[in-house]
């Protein structure tokens, strides 16, 4: 294990050099952010998590954790807290969106790599009033522990070796996502793939099969298929909010499009959808991905 600068938690001051830790997952390092001041990128092997400004939780630098968090932002009135799952820990970025945007919400967060969770609590410390539980387990088998009808929200997040395993992206799975929510609640998924988007396709009729409302929202270079990226698919038993996530996505720095009803099932080319007998793992992404972060 290599270990390189001084500790930067909320007190301390910030180290000017990253810190790098064998984990579960492999090689772990925190860079510091040029651009701001107590800023921290996560990346595992190379492969870019998770990005944190420990001085505004509630900044998401990475396009698809912004689109997450705008489903966060909608998941009920503003201020309201929520009860959310996070399936995939990562530094936690999400789960500390979601603690300062909305206070008092109640969060369970499956990580299976415990190492990473001492990494990032150590270096990345948690307010102690968010309310932040973090259970060391598979995202699956964690998932299945929670009460049926509990959250307002579950978010998948789920990468091993820059991949998500196939256990994760099934119908059988879906549907215990499904037991979990209450009604009216919402499943977010973060899917990563590239030309020829077999695997976005497929996961967007695997939704279809589970849920009966769902949209996806990415670059529109994603979706045409002319390059690798990441597409965040919204799923549930009733009408998502299309309009205003539109009209947000439209707005990032990086501007994303939303695809749902004939259009999103156009997307989808027939694709089957994906039972815990055909899944397979998504699709390795090509390294002149990490090299254009």
């Amino acid at each position: 294990m290599a270990r390189n600068g001084r500790r930067h938690g909320s007190g301390g001051r910030r180290a000017a050099e990253p810190v790098s830790e064998e984990v579960g997952g492999g090689l772990a390092r925190l860079l510091p952010d040029p651009d701001r001041p107590r800023a921290w990128t996560l990346l595992l092997d190379d492969a870019p998590q998770s990005h944190v400004d420990l001085d505004d939780p509630a900044h998401l630098d990475f396009g698809y954790q912004r689109r997450l968090g705008h489903l966060i932002d909608l998941a009920a009135p503003p201020g309201r807290p929520l009860r959310v799952v996070h399936l995939g820990g990562g530094a936690l970025t999400l789960a500390r969106y979601t603690a300062v945007t909305r206070p008092r919400s109640t969060q369970q967060v499956v990580e299976v790599d415990a190492a990473l969770t001492a990494l990032v609590r150590r270096e990345l410390p948690l307010e102690s009033n968010w309310r932040i539980r973090v259970r060391t387990a598979d995202a699956r088998a964690g998932l299945a522990r929670i009460p049926e009808g509990w959250a307002d929200l579950v978010i998948a997040d789920v990468f091993g070796g820059a991949r998500t395993p196939a256990h994760l992206t099934s119908t059988e799975f879906l549907a215990e996502a499904r037991r979990a929510l209450r009604p009216g609640g919402c499943y977010a998924a973060n899917i990563a793939d590239g030309p020829p988007l077999a695997h976005l396709r497929a996961q967007v009729a695997t939704a279809a099969a589970v849920f009966p409302e769902l949209c996806l929202v990415a670059d529109p270079a994603v979706l045409r298929g002319r390059r690798f990226g990441n597409a965040v698919l919204a799923a549930g038993d009733r009408e998502l909010p299309v309009a205003e996530l539109t009209r947000r996505a439209a707005g990032d720095p990086h501007p994303g499009r939303v695809e749902h009803g004939r259009a999103l099932a156009d997307l989808t080319g027939g694709a089957a959808p994906v039972t815990d007998a055909t899944a397979l793992p998504s699709p390795a992404p090509p390294a002149s991905v990490f090299r254009r972060r």
